[in-house]
C-alpha cells in the first residue's frame, strides 16, 4: 500500500469521527453506537468496491479498509495501553476504594460467572470444545461503560453508582483479558488444562501485573519533580510509561500487561498530583483526554470496519447460538447484579442500589472495542483450529453488534419508562435553589459591569429586573413543593455546603495555599460528604465530617510499628498529615460559615439557616478541639504549620499582583519572569513542611520524668534499657478491666483517666498506672483511657519487678502512689455505699422495699452522682502530680469525647 493513501484514509476516518460526535448528540445516541454503524457501513462499501467488476478506481483506498495495515496485535499494543491508562487517570481512586467490594464483585466475580454461564450454555449446542466456549465467554465478558456512565450523568444518578460502573469496567477488562490469555494458552497447548493450575496462573498473572505496574509507576512519579516547569516533558513521560509497562509485563515479566497498566495508572493518579503543580496536572489530564478520545474512536471504528469480514458465512445455527449467548450473558449479569450485590449490603459492604438502577446496569452491559479487538486477535491466531477461530470470532462480533444496536438504542427509552429521567421533589428544589443562587450572582456581576462602564442606572435596572424575576420564580417554584419538609430543606442546604466545600478545596489548591500532599484527602472527604448527604441527609453529613477526625487503620498500623518495631517515621508523618489536615479543615469551615450566612440563608430562610449554622459551628468546635489536643503536645509544630500557611498566602498574593501588573502592561515579560523566578525560589523553601519530632527518645523521657529525678547514672541507664516509649492518642484504651497485668506505664506527658466502678481518677505527668495488678498479682481492676495525646514509658511485668527489686527508693515511691490511689478509691466506694444504704433505709413509703433491694444490689456510681462525693474523693485524686496537672489537663479531658 502506498503511504499517502494510508495516511489519507486515516485522515478521512478522523474527519468522520469528528462529525459523528455532534450527530450522536442530536440523535440522542451513544457515540459508540454510531461508530459501530458507520464503521460496519464503511467495511461493507469497501468490500463491495474492492471486489466489484464494475470499477477498479477505488481499489487502493478500499484495500486499506478491507486489509488494513494494522493487525490485531498492533492494535492491542498501540491503543490498549492508552485506553486503560487514561481510564485510570480519570477515576477518583480514593472514593473507588470505598466501594471496592461491589466493584470487585461486578468485575472479577462477574467475569468468572459470565464466562462459566456462556461456556456451559454453548457447549451442548455448538459442537465445540468446552475451553473454546469458555474462551468466547471471557471475550464477551468485558463491558464498555461509556454510554451508561454518560446517561447516568445526564439523569442525575448518584455519583457513587457511576463510580461503581467505571471501576467495574476497568477491573473487568483486566480480569477478562487475564482469563482470555490463560484459556487461549490451554487451547493452543501452551498451558495446562488443569483447573488448579489455571487458577494459580490467573492469580499469579494478576498479582504480578500489580507489582510491576506499581513499581514502574512509582519510579516515574519520582521523576516528575525533575520536570517541574516543563509540562510538555511531564506529558511525554506519562505517555511513555503505559507503553513501557505493557511491553515489559508482556514480553519480559510474563505477567498480565493489562493489569500492570491499570495498576500503574492508579498509582500515577494517586501520587502524581502531589509531584507537579495544579496547572500542569490539569494540562496533563486534558492532553490525555484528547489522546484517549482519538484512540478509543479509532480502535472502535477500525474494529467495526472489519465486522463484515469477521461475520462472513453467518448461518442459521449461528443465529441460534447468538440467541443462547445473549440469554446466557444477560442471565449471568442478572445473577451478579440482583443476587450478589444485595448480599454485600447485608454485610454492610457498599451502598444499596435501587432496582430501577440495577435494571439500567443490567441492560447497559454493552460490549465495545476491547471485545472486538480480542475477537480479531483470535481470527488471526496461527495456532488455533480454523473452525474454533471462526466460531469464536463470528459470535463475539455478532454479540457486540447486538448489544450496541439493541441495548444502546433502547437504553434511554428504558430509562424514561422507569421514570429515572424525572426530577424528584428534592431535585426540583435543588434546581430552583441553585438557579436562584446563580441568577443572584449574575445580577451582581451585571451591576458591577454597569458601574465599571458608566452605564445609566435606568438601563441597569431594566436588565437586572429580569434576573430578579427569574430568581423569584425559581424560589416560588421551590416553595410550592408542599411535600418538601424542613428536613429536606436542611438537606438542600447541606448539599450546597458540600458542593461549595469541594470548590473551596480546588480554589485553595490552585492558589497553592494547600499542599499537594493535603489535596487528595480533602477532595476525598468533600466527595464523601456530598455523597452521604445526598443519600442520608443530615445524619450522613455528620457521619462524613466526623469520620475524618477519627484515627484510621493506617494510623493504628503506624502506632504498632512505633511500639513493636521502634519505627517512628510513619507515625510522625501521619501525625504531621493530621496536623495539616485539621488546620485546613478549620479554614474551610470558617469560609463555609460565611458562605452559609451570606448566600444560603437568604435562600432557605432563617430557621434552616440557623440549623446549618449550628451544625457548622459544632463541626468547627470538633476540629478546634482536635487541633488543641495536638497543640498541647506539639505547640512549636502547630505554630510552624500556621506560619507556613500564612507564608503561602503571602506568596499567592504576591504572585497574583505580579501577574495582574503584567496583564496590565505595567511590567514587561522579562521583568515578570524574573519576579516569578524569585517567587519560585522562595516557594521551594516555604513549601518544605517541617519534620515532626514525636519526642519519643527514651533517654530524654526518662531523664525528664519526675519519678526518676535524682537517681544515679547507672540506675538511669538500666531503666533506659528496660523501658519502651509508648505513644497514645485521645480516647485510646490503654488498659482493660479484667485483663492480666503485663506492664506498668509512667506518664511523661499528657493525661489519662482511670475508670473504676466507684469513680474516675485522672492522672497526669509524673504519675504511674497499671502497677497495682503487678504488685498484687490480681487482674486489672479498672479501664484506663488516654484523655489526650500522651507520651508514656512502658515497662513490662518482669522488668518492673526487677526495677522494684534493684531500686528501693523508686519502689517506695511507687507503693506510696498506689496506696494513696487505692485509699482514695476505697473511700469513694465506702461513701457511695453509705449514701445508697441511707437512701434505701428512708425511701418513699410506696417503694421502700423495692428501692432498698436495688440500692444493695447496685454498688456502682454514675458520673452524674460524682458531685455527691466528699471533697477528698471528688477532686483529681490519686496523686499530687495529678493535682499539679489539673489546669493543663482540664481541656484535654474534653477532647476525649470528640476524638
Amino acid at each position: 500500500m502506498e503511504t499517502p493513501i494510508v495516511v489519507g484514509s486515516f485522515a478521512g476516518l478522523l474527519f468522520v469521527i469528528s462529525l459523528l460526535q455532534p450527530l450522536a448528540r442530536r440523535l440522542g445516541l451513544a457515540p459508540s453506537v454510531l461508530l459501530a454503524m458507520i464503521g460496519t457501513l464503511i467495511g461493507i462499501v469497501a468490500t463491495y468496491l474492492l471486489y466489484t467488476p464494475s470499477t477498479d478506481s477505488f481499489n487502493q483506498v478500499a484495500r486499506v479498509f478491507v486489509d488494513p495495515p494494522l493487525n490485531a496485535e498492533m492494535i492491542l499494543y498501540i491503543f490498549l495501553p492508552i485506553l486503560l491508562f487514561q481510564t485510570s487517570l480519570t477515576l477518583d481512586v480514593r472514593r473507588i476504594f470505598e466501594d471496592i467490594g461491589p466493584i470487585l464483585v461486578m468485575a472479577v466475580v462477574a467475569v468468572v460467572v459470565a464466562t462459566a454461564f456462556i461456556g456451559f450454555a454453548l457447549y451442548p449446542l455448538s459442537g465445540m470444545p468446552l475451553v473454546a466456549c469458555l474462551l468466547l465467554g471471557a471475550i464477551v465478558a468485558t463491558t464498555d461503560p461509556v454510554a451508561v456512565v454518560a446517561i447516568f450523568r445526564d439523569i442525575g444518578a448518584p455519583a457513587r453508582l457511576g463510580r461503581i460502573v467505571e471501576g467495574e469496567s476497568l477491573l473487568n477488562d483486566a480480569a477478562a483479558i487475564v482469563l482470555f490469555v490463560i484459556l487461549l494458552g490451554i487451547l493452543t497447548g501452551n498451558a495446562s488444562p488443569d483447573a488448579a493450575t489455571a487458577t494459580m496462573a490467573f492469580f499469579r498473572s494478576f498479582a504480578g501485573g500489580v507489582v510491576v505496574g506499581v513499581v514502574m509507576s512509582r519510579i516515574c512519579v519520582m521523576l516528575l519533580p525533575l520536570m517541574r516547569d516543563l509540562p510538555l516533558a511531564q506529558v511525554t513521560l506519562s505517555l511513555a510509561m503505559p507503553y513501557a509497562v505493557y511491553v515489559l509485563s508482556d514480553q519480559s515479566a510474563d505477567v498480565s500487561a493489562v493489569v500492570a497498566v491499570v495498576a500503574s495508572g492508579i498509582v500515577f493518579n494517586l501520587y502524581g498530583p502531589s509531584r507537579i503543580s495544579p496547572e500542569n496536572w490539569e494540562f496533563l489530564q486534558d492532553v490525555w483526554e484528547q489522546i484517549a478520545f482519538w484512540a478509543s474512536s479509532l480502535i472502535f471504528i477500525l474494529a467495526a470496519i472489519l465486522i463484515p469480514k469477521l461475520v462472513d458465512g453467518f448461518e442459521l445455527i449461528d443465529v441460534l447460538l447468538l440467541a443462547v449467548l445473549v440469554v446466557a450473558a444477560l442471565a449471568a449479569r442478572a445473577v451478579v447484579i440482583f443476587g450478589l450485590l444485595p448480599m454485600l449490603r447485608i454485610f454492610n459492604i457498599g451502598q444499596s442500589v435501587s432496582n430501577n438502577y440495577k435494571t439500567v446496569m443490567l441492560w447497559g452491559g454493552m460490549r465495545g472495542a476491547v471485545t472486538l479487538t480480542l475477537a480479531l486477535s483470535v481470527s488471526e491466531h496461527a495456532f488455533l483450529a480454523p473452525d474454533v477461530a471462526e466460531f469464536v470470532t463470528k459470535l463475539a462480533t455478532a454479540f457486540v453488534l447486538f448489544t450496541l444496536l439493541v441495548y444502546g438504542i433502547s437504553l434511554k427509552p428504558l430509562i424514561r419508562l422507569l421514570g429515572l429521567d424525572q426530577l424528584n421533589a428534592r431535585d426540583k428544589a435543588i434546581r430552583g435553589q441553585f438557579l436562584a443562587l446563580a441568577l443572584s450572582d449574575v445580577k451582581h456581576g451585571v451591576e458591577e459591569a454597569a458601574n465599571a462602564y458608566h452605564i445609566e442606572p435606568r438601563i441597569t435596572k431594566l436588565v437586572t429586573k429580569e434576573y430578579d424575576q427569574r430568581a423569584a420564580a425559581a424560589l416560588e417554584e421551590t416553595n410550592k413543593l408542599e411535600e418538601l419538609k424542613d428536613r429536606d430543606r436542611v438537606t438542600l442546604g447541606l448539599i450546597a455546603l458540600a458542593d461549595r466545600e469541594q470548590q473551596l478545596v480546588l480554589e485553595h489548591f490552585r492558589d497553592k495555599t494547600i499542599s499537594s500532599r493535603a489535596i487528595s484527602p480533602h477532595l476525598a472527604m468533600a466527595g464523601r460528604i456530598g455523597d452521604l448527604t445526598r443519600s442520608e441527609g443530615r445524619i450522613g453529613y455528620n457521619r462524613a465530617t466526623r469520620g475524618r477526625l477519627t484515627f484510621s487503620t493506617r494510623f493504628r498500623a503506624a502506632q504498632w510499628l512505633q511500639r513493636r518495631m521502634k519505627i517512628k517515621r510513619p507515625l510522625a508523618t501521619l501525625l504531621a498529615d493530621r496536623f495539616e489536615f485539621l488546620l485546613v479543615c478549620r479554614i474551610m469551615v470558617g469560609e463555609l460559615i460565611d458562605f452559609n450566612r451570606n448566600r444560603i440563608r437568604p435562600l432557605v430562610g432563617d430557621r434552616v439557616g440557623d440549623i446549618l449554622h449550628d451544625m457548622l459551628r459544632v463541626r468547627r468546635d470538633d476540629v478546634h478541639t482536635a487541633i488543641e489536643a495536638l497543640r498541647l503536645q506539639y505547640p512549636d509544630y502547630a505554630d510552624a504549620l500556621e506560619m507556613m500557611f500564612l507564608r503561602k498566602t503571602g506568596l499567592r498574593i504576591e504572585e497574583t499582583s505580579y501577574a495582574e501588573a503584567h496583564e496590565q502592561t505595567l511590567i514587561g515579560t522579562e521583568l515578570h519572569n524574573d519576579l516569578k523566578r524569585d517567587i519560585d525560589a522562595i516557594r521551594d523553601k516555604t513549601y518544605a513542611r517541617p519534620d515532626l519530632d514525636l519526642g519519643l527518645k527514651t533517654r530524654d523521657l526518662v531523664s525528664n520524668h519526675p519519678l526518676f529525678q535524682g537517681i544515679s547514672n547507672k540506675q538511669r541507664k538500666m531503666i533506659v534499657r528496660m523501658i519502651r516509649p509508648h505513644f497514645a492518642v485521645p480516647g485510646e484504651k490503654l488498659i482493660r478491666k479484667g485483663d492480666r497485668g503485663d506492664a506498668a506505664y509512667f506518664i511523661a506527658s499528657g493525661a489519662v483517666e482511670v475508670r473504676t466502678p466507684e469513680r474516675n481518677i485522672r492522672l497526669g505527668r509524673g504519675d504511674i498506672f497499671g502497677e497495682i495488678s503487678l504488685l498484687t498479682g490480681s487482674r486489672r481492676s479498672a479501664d484506663v483511657v488516654a484523655l489526650g495525646y500522651c507520651h508514656l514509658l512502658r515497662l513490662n511485668a518482669n522488668d518492673f519487678r526487677e526495677l522494684m527489686r534493684k531500686s528501693p527508693d523508686i519502689r517506695a515511691h511507687v507503693r506510696e502512689l498506689a496506696t494513696a490511689r487505692q485509699a482514695s478509691t476505697d473511700e469513694a466506694a465506702d461513701y457511695v455505699a453509705e449514701k445508697k444504704l441511707a437512701k434505701a433505709q428512708n425511701p418513699p413509703p410506696e417503694t421502700a422495699c423495692e428501692n432498698a433491694a436495688d440500692a444493695v444490689a447496685e454498688p456502682e456510681t454514675t458520673e452524674a452522682s460524682a458531685p455527691d462525693l466528699p471533697p477528698a474523693a471528688n477532686d483529681l485524686g490519686g496523686s499530687p502530680a495529678a493535682e499539679r496537672a489539673h489546669d493543663d489537663q482540664e481541656r484535654e479531658s474534653k477532647q476525649a469525647g470528640s476524638s
